[in-house]
């Protein structure tokens, strides 16, 4: 288990997800269920045998960390592979829940069987037939948060707004503690708000030129670039008001940001020896990009 700060973040984080998971432990010295999960992760990080690195943040004391990674509560865990979060959970669940999530997520042990490979071809993104799979999927099984994401993801990039809504409103509840769920709203928010808006882009482009730190323009032509799936210009117009300032309007840019990348962020394939696929270059270069306004 090793102590993270924002000096040695990139390299203990960053650059060790990119060989094996490390899963961020966000926690606190007054925190009564960070004391109870603490000593659970470290006995796993000790019985994986090296299939996952843990650290810790002080959640206190590295609050820009903390902001960085969208932390509402402690203890708050995330995972990453190759750079990026790819899962996190909050508050102390029991050794078995861990090992589940652990086990979702890490290449297999040396000498546990490795999975076949992948045989199922992958149908086209945004098809009538991968949304006809997605939302059979969600009908089996309800309760798989997995599974909606990925429809309602789907129905988002297919420009499916009414659709994604109600297939998004059984897991409303589930926004203030889901990352992900929280950003297919904020995306459809920024949609739902661009229809509504009685500005086009060219009212708001003067606003802009008149006053570049016109933050509410700014905010309004990156929700009417998300509405027209244009994703990296959203992102860009998002960057500029973030690199004036960071904590406006509640954090909503750096939030909306996030949003943009875990839509846009295609699912990892499997593959059968447990190896990280390639990132997406986009989404890797934009997670980059956010990395080094926000942390500097």
């Amino acid at each position: 288990m090793i102590d993270v700060t924002l000096e040695n973040f990139e390299t203990e984080v960053i650059a060790a997800s990119m060989e094996t998971p490390v899963l961020v432990d966000f926690w606190a010295p007054w925190c009564g269920p960070c004391k109870v999960i603490g000593p659970l992760l470290e006995k796993l990080e000790t019985a994986y045998e090296g299939r996952f690195k843990l650290v810790k943040i002080d959640s206190d004391q590295e609050q820009q960390l903390a902001a960085a990674f969208g932390v509402r509560s402690i203890p708050t865990c995330i995972l990453l592979k190759g750079g990026q979060p790819v899962d996190g959970f909050m508050g102390a669940l029991p050794e078995g829940q861990l090992r589940q999530f652990l086990d979702k997520h890490l290449p297999p042990a040396a000498d546990e069987p490795e999975a076949g490979p992948e045989l199922e071809p992958e149908l086209p993104a945004g098809s009538d037939a991968q949304l006809e799979k997605l939302q059979q999927s969600v009908a089996v099984d309800p309760a798989n948060d997995e599974a909606r994401f990925g429809y309602v993801q789907a129905l988002l990039l297919a420009g499916r707004l009414e659709d994604a809504k109600l297939a998004f409103a059984p897991v409303l509840d589930k926004v203030a503690v889901v990352r992900r769920f929280d950003s297919l709203q904020r995306v459809m928010e920024a949609m739902h708000a661009a229809e509504a808006s009685e500005h086009g882009l060219p009212a708001l482009d003067a606003r802009i030129e008149a006053n570049r730190r016109d933050f509410d323009a700014r905010f309004a032509r990156a929700q009417s670039l998300i509405a027209q799936h244009r994703w990296t210009d959203a992102m860009d117009e998002l960057l500029e008001i973030l690199m004036r300032d960071k904590a406006w309007n509640d954090d909503a840019a750096r939030k909306t940001y996030i949003a943009i990348l875990d839509l846009i962020e295609p699912p990892k394939a499997k593959v059968a020896d447990g190896q990280i696929p390639p990132d997406d270059p986009t989404v890797a270069t934009y997670r980059r990009r956010l990395s080094s306004v926000v942390l500097s």
